[in-house]
């Protein structure tokens, strides 16, 4: 079993044009383990995203206090490059194109980086996988052939991720609102990649405004994030209440300014 920990974390976000910065989170806790599917929940500008960022380590959020651990490391001075080695995953919700480089290419090259040099996948290993795969996400051969990304669809994209994540099979992914623009058809599939990648070796972190992605990939657990903070943790049942009920009740509760933190 595999843990992260996000401690006291406190981040910043710097403007680099206007050379200012602003405090985005401010205290975030969170404990999970693989063999756990985690939900995060809250309004635009709350600092979902920028959690996600930080625990991958984009280089424009800064800790400025606390911590984030894997496996009782700290992650936090650790390269982008080097946290996908030990486990982590982030599906973006806007995933870039890439010019040049296949998905097949990128998918073998991505896998064999979490191996040792001796021990590299095989073509037949890596084909039989990828067939597999594509077929769980109903993705026809011919995408494996096309740039990564490259004139893909949003909901291809967001299928692209999945196939990704499938392939790669990290300990942690983190899936910033991979339901983002997709139709029900689509949300279906993407959700049936996630759910076969649950068991004992493999914990998700969820990002989504809606509680109908959590129909399809029921989580375990469910945090609420205000204010730059989680301010409530509960079973699946909480994002079917702040479905029908809002934020405000807990806004009023927790005596959150209305006006959110702006993680842009």
């Amino acid at each position: 079993m595999a843990k992260l920990e996000v401690i006291d974390l406190h981040v910043e976000v710097t403007d680099e044009e206007k050379q200012t910065s602003k405090e985005i989170l401010k205290g975030v806790d969170l404990t999970m383990n693989t063999g756990e599917i985690h939900a995060i929940m809250g309004p635009n500008g709350t600092g979902k995203s920028t959690l996600s960022e930080t625990i991958m380590g984009r280089s424009a959020y800064h800790v400025t206090q606390g911590d984030i651990l894997l496996n009782g490391e700290s992650i936090v001075e650790m390269p982008v490059d080097e946290r996908a080695r030990k486990g982590l995953f982030l599906g973006m919700q806007y995933p870039a194109e890439i010019q040049g480089v296949t998905n097949a290419e990128f998918l073998r090259a991505a896998i064999n980086a979490r191996r040792p040099e001796d021990n590299q996948i095989s073509v037949m290993d890596f084909l039989k996988e990828l067939d597999k795969n594509l077929g769980i996400l109903d993705m026809s051969e011919s995408m494996t052939e096309r740039y990564l990304n490259e004139g893909f669809s949003g909901g291809e994209k967001k299928r692209n991720e999945i196939l990704q994540l499938m392939m790669i099979k990290p300990s942690f992914a983190l899936l910033d609102e991979i339901d983002s623009g997709l139709d029900i058809d689509a949300l279906q599939v993407v959700s049936k990649g996630v759910n076969s990648m649950r068991g004992d070796n493999f914990g998700s972190l969820i990002i989504t405004h809606y509680q109908r992605l959590l129909n399809y990939i029921v989580p375990d657990v469910v945090h609420v994030m205000m204010g730059g903070r989680i301010v409530k943790t509960g079973d699946a049942s909480l994002a079917k209440e702040l479905e029908k009920e809002g934020y405000a009740g807990l806004r009023d509760e927790y005596d959150l300014d209305v006006a959110l933190v702006d993680e842009n």
